[in-house]
């Protein structure tokens, strides 16, 4: 593995809605159609993981955090090679309104090409909650 391999980028968008709202809404699974269209347009429940069958990437199955209060939304994505990613993401509360920053990690034979298009699907997701939330 090379260096490049290793690369991560940290995306964000601030909210202009409390920290506590955010994570409540973003923690759903039942909400990431609404918002997080890379990951696919409808989810299902099997158990303690969901499912997105019509995701970009095929069937992919999506185990998260335990609720907790400290904003983790971190989120295990189960590809249908069966390669799991880790993907970090944390609500920051900043006064009355909160960041959030979701790491994008480069997984090992990605290209340069892919590795962009992955970051700019995820700020195209935290733009769509910041637009839903804001709205709200």
């Amino acid at each position: 593995m090379n260096s490049t391999d290793r690369e991560s980028r940290h995306l964000g968008v601030r909210i202009d809605r409390p920290a506590a709202d955010v994570y409540a809404y973003a923690s759903d699974p039942a909400n990431l159609p609404a918002w997080a269209h890379g990951l696919g347009t409808s989810v299902e429940r099997e158990g303690d993981r969901w499912v997105a069958a019509s995701s970009p990437m095929g069937r992919i199955t999506i185990t998260f955090t335990p609720p907790n209060d400290l904003g983790v939304l971190d989120h295990y994505v189960t590809l249908p090679s069966g390669q799991t990613v880790h993907n970090p993401v944390r609500v920051i509360p900043d006064g009355t309104a909160s960041e959030v920053v979701f790491t994008v990690r480069r997984q090992p034979g990605t290209t340069d090409a892919d590795f962009a298009r992955d970051a700019d699907t995820v700020t195209a997701d935290l733009v769509r909650l910041k637009e839903l939330l804001e709205s709200a």
